[in-house]
């Protein structure tokens, strides 16, 4: 019986880009190839499993792919789906394709770094081409920095050159559907279920994929309250590229100036990790790596449960395990509380962070917790100590947000706070300066 020959083929790898609308790398591969299958991969270094194999972001990104399935096969394609190590799947897609071209879209963590270096290097040895292309980000890797080529450390001056640099050109979307016949034809393609894969779904509200002009227009006004909703709750769609970041920041850029400012925090902190990998371990200034810190188990179990006594700290807790969210002013409460107040290593709460999150992205997750810590590129001085109940009379004047997750707070059934402010403020002063002078 003769053998069936291999359909010739040029794939398009998903990543950090769900969509099929304005998508700069799918956009070269089907002007350019015909025969274009999209291929998504479960990568296990990318959606790691806790003690129960859940994983808080897997779910929200497999009902993405059985989204883009769908349309695709409207059109007479389909999706690749497969789970495992990127360059084990290139090496089994070989037997199954004759594979002209791969296109996918750049990123700029170092493991994601040092996979598409593995894969290339791969796809080379076979005569593929490797081509990637620049979407999650307006600007990448040294494409802002400052006049004698090094990078900037500091945000205000990348900020100040990011907005001369940017211009309306940037934010025009990237035309797609003119190209759709080159999308390979086939009948559909099966796709395994999570469980199947390993992976037990992890049931936190999904937040709607628009910014609406109202809530840009009051933004600057609202965004610090977390009883009202006044912030995007873009920032997994943003993560995962299901919203193109060209259409956000063309409405940033229409509506809000201070939303603007967020996504070039966005933009600047992965920079920061692609110049500055080692950020991902060790902190950002040297000498707060001297700190002594407290690492009290006891102390972190009450954090990560909403049981500290401070209950705008508690609130932002409990909203984080329950719904895979937290209020951004109430992150860096919380981090402050963690890193100052407990003399808690910021590591130990950027992982905590990063397996709930259902909008963690490891760029802005390190960026943050570092600010909080004072060990990241912040010009602000280390004796920025959050004052809990200050932030919550400021924050939450009438306690609404406080009320809907701590409803205890105010009976004998809400502990008393685990350390005194002024005390704690006191400790982690000293021992920061101690850290200073050592390295000095």
């Amino acid at each position: 019986m003769r053998k069936k020959e291999k359909s010739v083929v040029s794939i398009f790898w998903f990543r950090r880009d769900l969509r099929l609308e304005d998508n700069i790398g799918l956009m070269h591969a089907l002007r350019t190839r015909e025969n274009v299958l999209p291929l998504f991969i479960f990568d296990p270094e990318v959606f790691q499993r806790d003690e129960n194999n859940g994983n808080v972001q897997v779910g929200f990104v497999y009902d993405t792919i059985l989204g883009i399935k769908e349309k695709l096969e409207t059109i007479g394609s389909g999706l690749h789906v497969a789970v495992g190590k990127p360059l084990d799947v290139f090496k089994s897609l070989m037997d199954s394709y004759h594979i002209f071209s791969v296109y996918a879209n750049r990123e700029y963590e170092p493991y994601t770094l040092q996979r598409d270096d593995e894969v290339d290097a791969f796809l080379a040895n076979q005569g593929v081409e490797f081509h990637t292309y620049k979407d999650q980000v307006l600007f990448e890797q040294n494409e802002i920095v400052k006049d004698n080529g090094e990078p900037y450390t500091v945000f205000t001056a990348y900020k100040q050159r990011f907005l001369r640099k940017l211009n309306q050109s940037m934010v025009v979307p990237a035309p797609i559907s003119k190209y759709a016949h080159n999308f390979f034809r086939t009948t559909p393609l099966p796709v395994p279920s999570l469980e199947i894969m390993g992976y037990s779904r992890v049931e936190v509200p999904v937040p709607p994929r628009k910014l609406p002009a109202e809530l840009l227009k009051s933004y600057e006004a609202d965004r610090d309250f977390p009883a009202r909703n006044g912030t995007s709750h873009l920032g997994v769609h943003l993560r995962f590229g299901t919203v193109s970041i060209r259409k956000v920041t063309a409405l940033a850029m229409q509506h809000s100036e201070t939303f603007l400012n967020e996504l070039i925090w966005r933009n600047f902190y992965s920079v920061i990790l692609w110049f500055f990998p080692q950020v991902v371990h060790t902190s950002f200034k040297p000498a707060f790596d001297e700190i002594v810190w407290e690492n009290s188990k006891e102390d972190f179990k009450a954090w990560c449960e909403g049981r500290t006594g401070y209950p705008l700290v508690d609130a932002g807790m409990r909203e984080l395990n329950a719904t895979g969210y937290m209020h951004n002013r109430v992150r860096m409460v919380t981090a402050s509380f963690l890193c100052k107040h407990l003399l808690i290593d910021w590591r130990w709460g950027e992982a905590y962070f990063a397996r709930k999150l259902l909008d963690y992205d490891l760029a802005s997750n390190n960026g943050g917790w570092q600010w909080a810590a004072g060990s990241g590129n912040d010009a602000a001085p280390y004796f920025r100590v959050f004052n809990p109940e200050l932030q919550a009379k400021k924050f939450d004047p009438n306690g609404e947000y406080i009320a809907k997750w701590v409803p205890e707070y105010g009976t004998i059934s809400y502990p008393k706070p685990i350390i005194v402010h002024a005390e704690a403020r006191k400790r982690a002063l000293a021992r920061y300066a101690e850290a200073v002078k050592a390295k000095a």
